[in-house]
């Protein structure tokens, strides 16, 4: 196949116009590529650049440049030390960028719209590299290159309709692929404009709605949801709000459809092949597929690949188009003889009075030793002897866990997601451990 140019701007939204909101004043589509221009002219030379900027215009920009360059974003999943040292390691011609870099090199001289030029890439280029956290805690590569990426903002497009007119607000990182394809690319392709911040706190979010102008879009997570609801905050108005890394519960979704007065759509995905399906998770459990892809006997079906890619989640199919998520291949478990699934588990776990949220962990292996399921739970009014006791009305024997440990709150990481490395150290008492316990 022949490689193909494609423009880092592919909308036809005019130059004038916005591609970013910071402190509530525009950034136009022209200043952010005499942008780009300045800052690949002082990007230090090396292959690998550790976009590390957490301000959105800022990473929009060090993205773009460093794939102006030639060279590739290196993405990590965690800002924390050891991980960013392992990467670097892994790929030692590499150097990091941060916020400090851009506002040093971005140039705030006015341009024209004329004097503007739109670079082109390679749709076969690497432009990043993104990384999952495995099993063994060792981070695993996943290139992106430009058309990937182009092709994926552009299901995105067609699937939710974003229009240029449209602002967008994230609560998720940029350097996760669901906040890259639709925070980073969404504005490159579809013509959209973002808000440059990452806002955390329910009155944050609010706050960084209103600096946008009407229509908006709010990309953000199951745990942001959740805080934005119990908030009881008067919201500005949003044309619909999506959420990824986890799927809702239908209970949740409808709380959210009725704060913000818009409808909630879910995002199916993961890190190896982008966005895939979407759904309206107050409508049903169904999750459709991006035009283009379909289920098999093989896994999904992509015309951009070669072969089916197996997704990691075990689901049942609805036809070639749509399917219903069971769950996780890694969440089912067989104890003595007995099998459940970590979900339905952790399902009967949040169901108990007083719980606010918790999760199984199943240990690694060791040796011939039966294993135990261990469970971490926030539950301030509720004692261990009662959590055990309402579980043991619910599971079998073989499925109590042990330990139980209370903790102030889960390990959530920026996309709200928990990781298995550190729920073990909360029982691992060698390993360090920032989370505070409630005995």
């Amino acid at each position: 196949m022949i490689s193909a140019l494609l423009p880092l701007l592919s909308s036809t939204a005019a130059l004038d116009a916005p591609i970013a909101w910071r402190g509530g004043r525009p950034v136009s589509r022209a200043l952010f590529l005499h942008h780009i221009a300045a800052v690949a002219r002082r990007l230090p030379p090396a292959r690998y650049i550790f976009n590390l900027c957490e301000d959105r215009y800022g990473f929009l920009v060090a993205f773009a440049a460093v794939g102006v360059n030639g060279q590739i974003n290196l993405l990590p999943s965690s800002r924390a030390r050891l991980h960013v040292q392992q990467l670097a390691a892994d790929y030692p011609d590499n150097r990091a960028i941060t916020d400090a870099d851009l506002e040093r090199w971005l140039d705030p001289t006015p341009v024209t719209t004329a004097a503007s030029a739109i670079p082109e890439l390679s749709d076969e280029q690497v432009i990043a590299i993104a990384f999952t956290s495995g099993s063994t805690g060792r981070a695993s590569p996943h290139p992106k290159t430009w058309g990937e990426l182009v092709r994926g903002a552009g299901q995105t497009r067609q699937r939710f309709g974003f229009a240029q007119t449209m602002a967008i607000v994230a609560t998720v990182p940029p350097q996760h692929v669901y906040g890259l394809e639709t925070s980073i690319m969404a504005p490159l392709v579809s013509g959209v404009s973002i808000h440059t911040g990452r806002p955390f706190f329910p009155a944050d979010v609010g706050a960084a709605l209103a600096t946008v102008p009407a229509p908006r879009v709010l990309v953000t997570t199951p745990l942001h949801l959740r805080a934005c609801v119990a908030a009881g905050l008067r919201w500005p108005a949003v044309v619909f709000l999506l959420s990824a890394t986890a799927p809702l519960t239908a209970d949740l979704a409808a709380q959210a459809e009725e704060a913000f007065g818009a409808p909630v759509l879910e995002i199916y995905g993961c890190t190896e092949t982008g966005a895939i399906a979407s759904r309206r998770t107050v409508v049903g459990q169904r999750w459709r597929l991006y035009d283009g892809l379909r289920l098999g006997d093989g896994g999904l079906f992509d015309p951009q690949r070669s072969a089916p890619f197996v997704l990691n989640d075990i689901v049942e199919p609805c036809g070639e188009f749509e399917f219903k998520l069971l769950g996780r291949r890694e969440d089912l478990i067989n104890i003595a003889g007995k099998r459940t699934s970590l979900d339905y588990l952790n399902h009967q776990l949040n169901q108990i009075a007083g719980v606010v949220e918790g999760v199984f962990v199943m240990p690694e292996a060791t040796g011939s030793e039966l294993r135990r399921l261990m469970v971490v739970v926030v539950a301030p009014g509720v004692s261990e002897r009662q959590l055990l006791a309402a579980l043991a009305q619910r599971l079998d024997p073989v499925f109590l866990p042990r330990p139980l440990i209370k903790v102030a709150a889960l390990p959530r990481n920026a996309t709200g997601k928990l990781s298995r490395e550190d729920l073990l150290a909360l029982v691992d008492p060698r390993q360090p451990s920032t989370v505070a316990r409630h005995e």
